[in-house]
């Protein structure tokens, strides 16, 4: 029979329950000890008796299937679970940080704040969604960081893993969430939409910015459905200290239809990462509300929004990858040169939601100081960028979808990794040097970046003067295949 009281002294499955952590409308939280899992871990419990909502037992549910199913840095580390038939359960490690929840007593905040934590944020949800799960309950009390500072999600109890039955969609016909964060979508009953995610965390970047949610806090589904024609006012118009790129990611997010939003939280990302990159249209001059004959236009006749099925929503994710094309504007080689345009070129035809990163990387003494002018004074750094811009002239690829990058390191190979892995790149394309003596005794840098590059891996060579050699690919464990011709 399962209890439906327990409390601090309590044993549970070799589990001691210590003090009580939290007390939530839908579950406790108690610290507990196990002699054969060390460190601080946390017991989640439904609360369940007379009264209770059957949407906590089926949310628990959910939590015992998916949280098992997914790790890294940005979720809670699983350690142990209980079924309804016996004690339902759920332990998991206990991070020291705190959730966003206490800084909603000091809003708005700066500027630099948000962009801040929203930049972990759309990291790990990049994180996340490559885990084919959909959290559609983000809000600052379920966001928390550790020490190392990297977010952590918590709370699955809403979410959607797209490998397993959703048994919140199966059983229940009122959509569920946290009123104020809830994406259009979703209140039309879609739970499978990893854009979702990003609609809630533009409503957190606005409030944050604000100081007021943009849609309230409606409780009734006609409210809700408000922000199906209703546009929030600007940022700007509450808190002119927002920038106008800021004002652009924030609106992008807020987009009614998905297909109007960034495509993946990594695209999100990587503009948060460099507000200078962002491309502004007329969401960042936006100064005030659509006037009411726009909205009741929209009342009338509502814009069709994307509503996806579960299949299309990983196909969306694999349609909008980050593309890193790395550049050696040194290279002597025009073959090689035109040889990786064509290259990008071919990824940007194929893929029309891909983000194109060109990046050089400006090798920097390792112990003496170099000079960041050249002889006629001018920025080396500035000159590259543009360079760069210069260089990537002839892709055709629409403003916004790429953006332009050099980096100063004293391992060209290394830093093209860290790039790579800070800003969830899907794919790197890269130039290879022709044979010479000191690459034969140095090794080469496409090499040591294809052998640990945590995506896959282009690298384009020139056979004589015209001819391409095959391009091949490798993934994390280094493994090489032949995957055509560049």
């Amino acid at each position: 029979m399962i209890r439906t009281w327990i409390e601090e002294g309590d044993v549970v499955d070799g589990f001691t329950l210590g003090k009580l952590a939290h007390t939530g409308g839908m579950a406790k939280l108690f610290e507990v000890t196990h002699p054969d899992h060390p460190g601080p871990l946390l017991m989640k419990v439904p609360r369940i008796g007379s009264g209770t909502d059957p949407a906590t037992i089926v949310g628990f549910e959910m939590e015992l299937m998916i949280l098992p199913r997914i790790s890294g840095p940005h979720v809670p580390r699983f350690v142990a679970r209980g079924d309804f038939s016996k004690q339902p359960y759920i332990v998991v490690e206990r991070l020291p940080g705190k959730s966003l929840y206490p800084l909603l007593e000091r809003l708005p905040c700066p500027q630099p704040e948000v962009i801040d934590i929203a930049t972990k944020i759309a990291t790990a949800l990049a994180d996340l969604h490559r885990q084919k799960v959909v959290h559609l309950d983000i809000k600052p009390s379920n966001v928390l960081f550790r020490d190392t500072g990297e977010a952590v999600l918590v709370d699955y109890g809403l979410a959607r893993h797209l490998e397993l039955p959703d048994l919140m969609d199966e059983e229940f016909r009122l959509p569920y969430g946290t009123a104020p964060y809830m994406a259009p979508e979703q209140i039309l009953g879609v739970r499978s939409d990893f854009r979702s995610d990003l609609f809630a965390l533009g409503v957190l970047m606005y409030f944050f910015s604000t100081g007021r949610r943009p849609f309230g806090d409606p409780q009734r589904m006609n409210g809700l459905k408000k922000r199906l024609w209703w546009d929030p006012p600007p940022p700007r118009e509450l808190n002119p200290m927002v920038s106008k790129a800021c004002q652009e990611i924030i609106l992008r997010c807020l987009e009614v239809d998905p297909a109007r939003r960034y495509q993946s939280a990594a695209q999100l990302a990587l503009d948060l990462s460099d507000l200078y990159q962002v491309r502004l249209t007329a969401r960042a001059e936006k100064t005030s509300r659509d006037p009411w004959r726009k909205v009741l236009k929209r009342m009338l006749n509502p814009d069709p929004i994307e509503l996806i099925k579960p299949r299309g929503a990983a196909a969306i994710l694999a349609s909008a990858p980050i593309v890193m094309v790395a550049i050696d504007l040194n290279a002597a080689s025009q073959e090689l040169a035109e040889a990786l345009r064509e290259t990008a070129r071919r990824i940007i035809r194929n893929t029309p939601n891909a983000r194109i990163a060109c990046v050089n990387v400006m090798k920097i003494a390792r112990i003496a100081l170099d000079d960041d002018l050249d002889a006629e004074g001018n920025s080396k750094h500035v000159l590259r960028l543009a360079a760069l811009k210069q260089w990537s002239a002839p892709l055709g690829a629409e403003e916004g979808d790429i953006t332009y990058h050099v980096l100063e390191a004293v391992s060209p190979a290394q830093a093209i990794l860290t790039f790579a892995r800070d800003n969830n790149v899907d794919h790197v394309v890269m130039g290879a040097r022709p044979n010479s003596t000191l690459r034969s005794l140095t090794g080469s840098v496409s090499g040591e970046v294809a052998a640990s590059a945590p995506c896959s891996v282009t690298v384009v060579r020139v056979r004589g003067a015209t001819s391409l050699k095959p391009v091949w690919s490798a993934s994390e464990e280094a493994d090489a295949e032949p995957v055509g011709h560049a």
